[in-house]
C-alpha cells in the first residue's frame, strides 16, 4: 500500500524510482520483511513431504523440490528491492546525476526489473509454485492423504494462476491478451488451498 504495489510494477521506470525513493528506509524494510516471510514455508514442505512420501516417495520428492526452489526464486526476486533498487533510485533522485547517467540508470534499472522480477521472481517462481501445488494435489488424489476436495481446490487453483502468466508473455508479446484479475485470483486461491492444507496437515 505505501508503494502502490503490485499495481506499479508495470509503470514507466522512471516513475518506480522516484516513488521507491519517497519510500526510504521504511520502504526498504518492508520489502526486506516481505520477503524473508516466506522462509517458514520451508519447515511446511519438509513437513509435507513426510506425509506424502510413504506411497510416492518419488513425485513427493519431486513436488517438494520444486517448492523449495520456487521460494528461493521468489525471495530472489523480491529482495532486489533491498540490496539493488536502492542504489538506482538514490543515483536517479540525485540532482547531481546528469541526464546520460540518468538514462544509463533507467536502462539498468529495466535489465534488473525483468530479469530479477519478471524472469525469476514472477514467472519462474510462481511456475515452480503452480507445479508444487499440482503434483501435491495429484499426490492427495491418488493416495488418498486428504479428502478429494482439497486436490480438486488445488488443481483450479494452480489452472487459475497458470493464466496469470499470460500477463508476462503480454509485457514482451503485445498482441496477446492476458486474462484480467487471474494473478491476483490465482494468488489468493494458492493462500486459501495452504490454509486448508494446513488445517489437514494439524488433523492428520
Amino acid at each position: 500500500m505505501n508503494f502502490q504495489y503490485p499495481d506499479i510494477l508495470r509503470k514507466p521506470a522512471g516513475e518506480i524510482l522516484l516513488e521507491f525513493q519517497k519510500g526510504g528506509a521504511t520502504l526498504i524494510w518492508t520489502w526486506w520483511f516481505f520477503g524473508i516471510s516466506g522462509l517458514p514455508l520451508l519447515f511446511s514442505y519438509l513437513s509435507l513431504y513426510q506425509v506424502t512420501q510413504a506411497k510416492s516417495p518419488l513425485i513427493s520428492l519431486t513436488a517438494t523440490t520444486l517448492g523449495i526452489v520456487a521460494l528461493f526464486f521468489q525471495l530472489m526476486g523480491l529482495l532486489r528491492w533491498v540490496f539493488v533498487i536502492p542504489v538506482f533510485s538514490h543515483l536517479y533522485t540525485d540532482p547531481n546525476t546528469s541526464s546520460v547517467m540518468k538514462e544509463a540508470i533507467l536502462v539498468n534499472f529495466q535489465t534488473i526489473h525483468h530479469l530479477f522480477g519478471v524472469l525469476l521472481g514472477e514467472h519462474l517462481g510462481q511456475l515452480f509454485t503452480i507445479f508444487w501445488m499440482a503434483i501435491i494435489s495429484f499426490i492427495i488424489r491418488k493416495d488418498h492423504i486428504f479428502p478429494k476436495w482439497i486436490a480438486f481446490f488445488g488443481f483450479v487453483s494452480s489452472f487459475i494462476y497458470l493464466l496469470a502468466q499470460l500477463e508476462l508473455f503480454a509485457i514482451v508479446i503485445p498482441e496477446l491478451s492476458e486474462v484480467p484479475l487471474a494473478g491476483l485470483m490465482g494468488s489468493l486461491c494458492w493462500l486459501v488451498w495452504m490454509v486448508f492444507l494446513g488445517f489437514q496437515m494439524v488433523k492428520k
